[in-house]
């Protein structure tokens, strides 16, 4: 008798997993693109990115948002969208072989470049978007999430708008065009300084591997971003 019961309890839960693989597969479809549009939230209109349906989110992706993949020498990855790329797996490859999602949006005031970064927090790995304004270097959003940091202290990075809210204006590169990023300093930024923005008490551990990603992270962007600019002054 328990034998068949848990054939048959197997075979239901096989079933219903079977069932429910579409509805699951579209929440966690939307699920990211919202994670991606909250780097551009400002640049959605009225509305914030909560406030849109999950239809409508997929409407936004599919009628204003390019997606592109590369690699960190700067080359396309052709045939591949951006949305398909797992920053968890890809950090397991060699930095040279990696690919990484670059989303272009349309956005109310032009459009605007979203760089995907990962790292590790105190307790596990964060992440995060970046975008860009058109001129790839001023930072228009930035959106942070986090696998198990300290709620009310490392967990600050997402659930502290002021966090990634300090961001916007912010410079990666000098006045020189050499890359610097964007660090978060504990004890707060001093007034005016363009790359950087204020720590989060208690959570040292957790900003400095914020710093440490965004260092990272956006670099891999560079190449491309030098191709591009070059592309772009040809056309000009």
């Amino acid at each position: 008798f328990v034998v068949v019961m848990c054939a048959v309890v197997a075979i239901a839960l096989a079933g219903l997993r079977q069932a429910t693989a579409g509805i699951a597969a579209k929440n966690e479809e939307v699920f990211n693109k919202r994670a991606v549009l909250q780097a551009v939230a400002s640049k959605l209109g009225d509305k914030g990115v909560d406030d849109y349906s999950d239809e409508e989110i997929l409407k936004l992706f599919e009628n204003r948002m390019e997606q592109r993949v590369i690699r960190p020498d700067g080359t396309v990855v052709e045939e591949m969208k951006a949305e398909a790329v797992d920053m968890a797996q890809e950090r397991k490859k060699p930095e040279d072989e990696r690919n990484l999602p670059l989303f272009i949006f349309d956005g109310t005031d032009g459009k605007n470049y979203i760089l995907a970064v990962r790292g590790n927090g105190l307790w596990d790995e964060i992440w995060g978007y970046i975008a860009l304004e058109k001129d790839l270097n001023t930072i228009a959003g930035a959106a942070f999430d986090h696998k198990g940091e300290t709620p009310g202290l490392g967990a600050e990075i997402k659930d502290n708008p002021n966090f990634p809210n300090q961001f916007v204006g912010k410079k990666i590169y000098d006045n020189s065009g050499t890359y610097v990023s964007v660090k978060v300093v504990k004890g707060g930024a001093k007034d005016g300084d363009v790359h950087a923005v204020d720590g989060i008490s208690g959570a040292t551990v957790t900003a400095d591997g914020v710093t440490e990603m965004l260092a990272r992270g956006i670099e891999y962007y560079d190449a491309y971003f030098e191709d591009y600019k070059k592309s772009i002054d040809a056309k000009n």
